[in-house]
Order: structure tokens, then C-alpha cells, then sequence
């Protein structure tokens, strides 16, 4: 089994060995709302779908996902998107997805969403 570290150790451990090492650059964190590749990813692809398979289109829809990582940090994007799929599934055991606390996440996604292709399409 593999140990996992996190950013901030990581972080430590190539400062400790680039202060001991000449000549080897230091590690910088990544910020706290850095999405996942993967979560990036996921978006332009989405939006490539909807807005078409253009080399103009992947450069707005990455500008889009940019955008929203500048303004929406990745936990509540994911809580958002979370959401937003667990609510399509409908019925009596996802009605705690439409309450007002939920929807706000829901909608701060969206703000950040429409904000994205204000700035980028």
C-alpha cells in the first residue's frame, strides 16, 4: 500500500531538499483552489459538447473552467456538482437537495458558470 501525502508535505519535503541541494529550484504549493485535471477535463468536455468540437471552442471552454476556478474554490464545485447529479436521479430520497442551504451552492456554481462565458465566449 502506497502512502499518500498531502500538498502542504509534500511541499515541506521539496523545501527541505532544494534548501540542502545547490542549484535545485523550489517547489511552489499549488492554491487551495487548484481544480483536478480530471475535474477540468470533465468541464471542456462538456462544454465542447454543447458548443461544438473547434479548437476556438477548447480555448474558450478552458478559459470558461479557469474562470470558475478563480472564483469558486474546487470543494464547493464539487459539492455543487454533487448536487446537481444526485438531484436528476429524483424522488423522495433526494428532496435534501432542494433545500434553500443546498440550492445556494448550487446556484453559486452557476453565478461562477455564467461569469466564465461572460469572460471567455
Amino acid at each position: 500500500m502506497t502512502k499518500r501525502f498531502g500538498r502542504r508535505t509534500l511541499f515541506a519535503f521539496a523545501l527541505a531538499a532544494g534548501s540542502t541541494c545547490a542549484g535545485v529550484a523550489i517547489a511552489q504549493e499549488l492554491p487551495a483552489n487548484d481544480y483536478p485535471t480530471v475535474a477540468r477535463a470533465d468541464y471542456v468536455y462538456a462544454c465542447m459538447a454543447v458548443n461544438g468540437q473547434t479548437r476556438d471552442v477548447l480555448e474558450k471552454c478552458s478559459c470558461s473552467i479557469d474562470e470558475i476556478a478563480n472564483i469558486l474554490p474546487y470543494s464547493e464545485y464539487e459539492e455543487a456538482e454533487t448536487l446537481i447529479s444526485v438531484g436528476l436521479k429524483g424522488g423522495e430520497n433526494v428532496a435534501w437537495t432542494k433545500i434553500p442551504q443546498m440550492q445556494e451552492k448550487v446556484k453559486n456554481m452557476r453565478r461562477a458558470q455564467v461569469e466564465g462565458e461572460l469572460r471567455c465566449f
